[in-house]
């Protein structure tokens, strides 16, 4: 199994701390958080306080927690919200999780991901907050997604996100939501 096969939240912590201010070279402060209910609805009075998202596919991990079946997944959901209000930025994200399919159990396992699939994301979220917080006139030097290697059909039935929609499985690029 890949490295990264469990979901850790310490590694998402430690690596937006590592690039926040090398990324977004402002003297805002941002921080970083996790809500495991938020969807990609952005309500009327959300975005008259300046909340975007952005939705980013991802290579993961996955172990089931019932079973230690493990298996990959590049179609992983990662949902950020973000906004800067004054000079104090919140970005907060939830990771969809993926059923087992040797269990067929409604339980969702948590995605784990490698370090440098969790640096890209950032990256590409960063180029997104340039973009619409900053006014920056490109996503900066994100560059485009990574081709994904499709191995296996994506199995909406045990997807998460496929589950409430917002599944990027149908994406060529992760996409961004106002």
């Amino acid at each position: 199994m890949a490295k990264g096969s469990d979901w850790n939240p310490s590694l998402w912590m430690d690596t937006f701390k590592e690039l926040v201010d090398e990324e977004l070279e402002y003297d805002d402060k941002w921080t970083f958080q996790f809500n495991y209910s938020q969807t990609e609805e952005v309500t009327r009075d959300e975005k008259r306080r300046g909340w975007k998202v952005y939705i980013h596919c991802a290579c993961g991990n996955f172990r089931c927690e019932a079973c230690s079946n493990t298996w990959s997944s590049a179609r992983t959901t990662v949902l950020y919200r973000y906004r800067l209000r004054g000079n104090r930025g919140v970005v907060s994200m939830r990771p969809f999780g993926q059923a087992c399919r040797r269990c067929q159990d409604d339980g969702f396992n948590l995605p784990g991901f490698s370090k440098e699939v969790v640096e890209k994301s950032f990256i590409r979220l960063f180029g997104k907050i340039k973009k619409k917080c900053y006014n920056e006139d490109s996503d900066g030097d994100e560059g485009p997604a990574a081709p994904f290697i499709l191995t296996k059909p994506h199995e909406s039935s045990l997807c998460e996100a496929c589950r409430l929609g917002m599944c990027c499985q149908n994406e060529e690029e992760s996409q961004s939501v106002q």
